[in-house]
């Protein structure tokens, strides 16, 4: 079926992506799919830097690797199924160059309870369904 699968994590709330962590888990065990964590850390603007403690976003970025290695012991696989990498940059944009990069063929992600203007899905889960180079499920 899938051979690498793309699970987005928000580092903001982890426990959000529980269900399509589950699904994933579920994947690689019954079609021996690799599973690739990925977490977007949103950039943070020069005028905002200046005014936040020195070194916060590589603070940011470790604590998001540890919370990723958290998940990654938590699911229960074997070494070598599970990789994760760490991004900076809008949710969307970096989802979808993570998922060519690492040559994956599904994006499996959670979304958001969406606002009038994304009805169906929410807005970071829209853009990925629409410019996605591989299959995308999303669970509501």
């Amino acid at each position: 079926m899938f051979k690498k699968i793309l699970l987005p994590i928000d580092p903001a709330e982890p426990a959000f992506a529980d269900a399509a962590i589950e699904k994933a888990v579920t994947f690689a065990k019954d079609y021996g799919a690799k599973i690739h964590l990925v977490a977007v850390c949103p950039e943070v603007q020069t005028f905002v830097a200046s005014q936040l403690p020195e070194g916060f976003q590589e603070k940011e970025v470790a604590e998001t690797r540890s919370t990723l290695d958290e998940i990654i012991a938590k699911m229960g696989l074997a070494g070598g199924v599970v990789d994760s990498q760490v991004r900076i940059g809008s949710v969307y944009h970096e989802v979808l160059e993570e998922a060519q990069a690492a040559d994956c063929d599904l994006i499996l992600m959670t979304s958001h309870k969406p606002g009038l203007s994304t009805y169906f899905i929410g807005s970071n889960a829209a853009h990925i369904v629409r410019h996605a180079p591989c299959s995308v499920m999303v669970l509501r």
